[in-house]
């Protein structure tokens, strides 16, 4: 398809507005027109990224991320690279000049305003709108997504824990109750920050688990795993950092209730189909080498006799699958165009 869309890239300066750069620089049907940065603005792209300097686009300004500003270049669709809290005002306000948005921030994840308060600890910027936003999960919601103009791009890690779990719980095979997950993460999962935890010495040769025992994303993982249960699910999270730039791994246990045969029938249903979604089959560890820098979840999984429990193991790109890729996945499929466009060579 021909067909190219007018796009803006809201706080384009961290990790994972680099990470949509890259992609939608090289993006077939992407025309980007704006990119904003308060700290670049007035700078090219290429002057800040000089990676991308033989990129057609890559003479392209940073501007201010003014509303205004964004919809005078003719932006059809807008991504926000923001904190949350920050992205629900820029959302607002473009929603309401025409553009579309897809929102990277956890703003519009939570359909409970309630829990965005109690995890998030503020109350949300824009309730209003909690009911339009699609969580995007592309492989559960792409009609939904087709037909949003409020795009909930999920988090790193609720996407490498839900993704595996959703067949299974939807066919009633293991105890909703019994979810237990370990998740290792890169460093850059936490973005652009001055905390010294997350600084090369105190990152490098080490790791630890931390946010325990309430991470936020615990927050839209249960939303979404409860929806595929048919009840309320509360689940026991512990996220690891670990001295990688990116790259998630999560081991998944839960009880099984059901057929432990019809485990993989039951992931093949749900994703037999789907070209990022790469399923591995029993006995086979999903390994982050192997999806890094790439748009791909794969997920393996085994059967410990011993305990009765089901073993899911999925691997990611945090900066991938996990946020900048998934997005575009999602544009892709907002605008009608081939899903994988512009995410099979990374």
């Amino acid at each position: 398809m021909n067909k190219t869309v007018k796009i803006a890239v809201v706080g384009a300066s961290g990790y994972t507005g680099a990470e949509l750069l890259r992609l939608l620089l090289m993006h077939p049907n992407a025309e980007l027109c704006c990119v904003t940065s308060r700290q670049y603005a007035g700078q090219a792209l290429s002057e800040i990224f000089p990676r991308y300097k033989s990129a057609a686009g890559s003479e392209l300004c940073f501007s201010q991320p003014e509303a205004e500003i964004i919809a005078a270049t003719g932006a059809e669709v807008a991504f926000l690279a923001l904190p949350h809290g920050v992205a629900a005002e820029y959302a607002t306000a473009l929603l309401e000049l025409g553009i579309k948005v897809i929102d990277l921030s956890a703003d519009f994840r939570l359909s409970d305003p309630a829990v965005y308060e109690e995890f998030y600890g503020a109350e949300h910027p824009a309730p209003e709108l909690l009911k339009e936003a699609v969580y995007g999960f592309p492989e559960v919601r792409s009609e939904e997504i087709a037909a949003a103009r409020l795009i909930a791009s999920p988090g790193c890690y609720p996407t490498s824990v839900s993704l595996p779990l959703l067949p299974l719980l939807r066919e009633n095979l293991i105890d909703p109750q019994s979810i237990v997950t370990c998740s290792m993460s890169g460093v850059s999962g936490a973005g652009k920050t001055g905390n010294v935890m997350f600084s090369y010495c105190e990152a490098n040769e080490s790791a630890r688990a931390y946010s325990v025992p309430k991470h936020r994303h615990l927050s839209e993982t249960e939303q979404e795993l409860s929806i595929a249960a048919g009840e309320k699910v509360t689940m026991s999270f512990t996220p690891h950092l670990i001295p990688a730039h990116n790259g998630i791994c999560s081991t998944t246990s839960a009880k099984m209730v059901g057929d432990v045969e019809k485990v993989e029938a039951a992931l093949t249903a749900a994703y037999g189909e789907s070209y990022f979604v790469r399923l591995l089959g029993k006995g086979n560890p999903a390994d982050t080498k192997n999806v890094t820098r790439t748009n791909h979840i794969d997920i393996g999984w085994d059967y410990d006799e011993r305990t009765g429990r089901v073993l899911l193991l999925s691997a990611e790109d945090n900066l991938g699958k996990g946020a900048g890729g998934q997005a575009i996945q999602c544009f892709n499929i907002m605008f009608g165009l081939d899903e994988t466009a512009g995410l099979k060579n990374y």
